[in-house]
């Protein structure tokens, strides 16, 4: 048996942000090109499910520029982010399940936000599932660069400037509650002290050395139900970088490839997947596109690829 997505779903839209204008490299702007070259449009319509290309949103150039005020290019973050929200959110008003082609993770800012509204005006649980190298919870008086995909799990969760912590229409945007971060390894010593007064729930390398990645994984997927929106923002840096260098942040010790592939097989198996971030690749740096094609191998087994048939 295959597992679907979340039933009711009408198909599966992927949209594309070709932007590094949070990013603290230039590269992951070419990211969706090489997921599409990887072939994720076929790897989702193998399992029946109708596939529409969205294209790619078309947002304002990356200028590199340093910060200002603590934050690196901040209103063209802010215009790419609503883009990505309108167009989440109307995919999601049309029944269908939002794949976001990053791009840098201050995207999620943007497909967050339009989930959340999403969750709300449809009396929906919402949890996400943060897969990452990196906690994401900077400020601009913590940050030790300005680039702001260190920073969307801190604007998601209200802790950012207006414009960005606003796109969604309501603040926060995301109760700390509603978030589990997996694989984190590299958390900078401000970000240490908010992640842990806002008591988000982080299930770090260390936690998974000593538990194992499956129980990891049954906690962060504790009490999702028939009512829950399963969101996954999958930055590719959560990987080791033995198996996935296509990415502007390596940090040693991630997961290997059989960790991340059970993260995402128990996440098929809930049956309750209603939209996906990918994000963080960065064709530039890797080596024939295998960081692309793990990622999509990856998402394969999020849509319900398995070795066996399993009741």
């Amino acid at each position: 048996m295959n597992n679907q997505p979340a039933s009711g779903t009408s198909g599966v839209s992927l949209i594309g942000v070709p932007t590094d204008i949070g990013a603290g490299t230039m590269g992951s702007r070419m990211g969706p090109e090489a997921l599409r070259v990887a072939g994720i449009h076929q790897a989702i319509a193998q399992f029946g499910l109708d596939v529409k290309d969205c294209g790619n949103l078309n947002g304002p150039a990356n200028p590199w520029q340093p910060a200002v005020n603590g934050f690196r290019h901040l209103p063209e973050v802010v215009q790419w982010n609503q883009l990505l929200h309108d167009a989440t959110y109307a995919e999601l008003a049309a029944n269908r399940l939002p794949i976001m082609l990053g791009g840098d993770h201050c995207l999620a800012i943007g497909s967050i936000s339009a989930v959340a509204r999403h969750c709300r005006e449809h009396g929906k649980k919402l949890r996400v599932l943060w897969f990452d190298a990196h906690a994401d919870f900077n400020t601009a008086t913590m940050t030790p660069s300005g680039n702001i995909h260190g920073m969307p799990v801190a604007c998601l969760c209200g802790q950012g400037p207006q414009a960005l912590i606003e796109i969604g229409g309501h603040v926060p945007a995301l109760r700390s509650k509603e978030i589990r971060q997996i694989g984190i390894r590299s958390v900078d010593a401000g970000e240490k002290r908010l992640v842990h007064d806002m008591g988000i729930e982080v299930f770090d390398m260390r936690y998974i050395d000593e538990m194992g990645m499956r129980h990891a994984m049954e906690l962060a997927l504790a009490l999702v139900d028939g009512n829950t929106h399963l969101h996954v923002s999958l930055d590719v840096d959560f990987l080791d970088p033995s198996i996935a260098p296509g990415v502007g942040t390596t940090v040693r010790g991630g997961p290997t490839y059989r960790e991340a592939q059970l993260c995402m097989e128990m996440i098929a198996d809930t049956g309750r997947l209603s939209s996906l971030d990918v994000v963080e690749l960065n064709p530039a740096l890797d080596h024939c596109n295998q960081t692309a094609e793990l990622a999509v191998d990856l998402i394969e087994s999020l849509f319900g690829k398995s070795t066996l048939m399993r009741s």
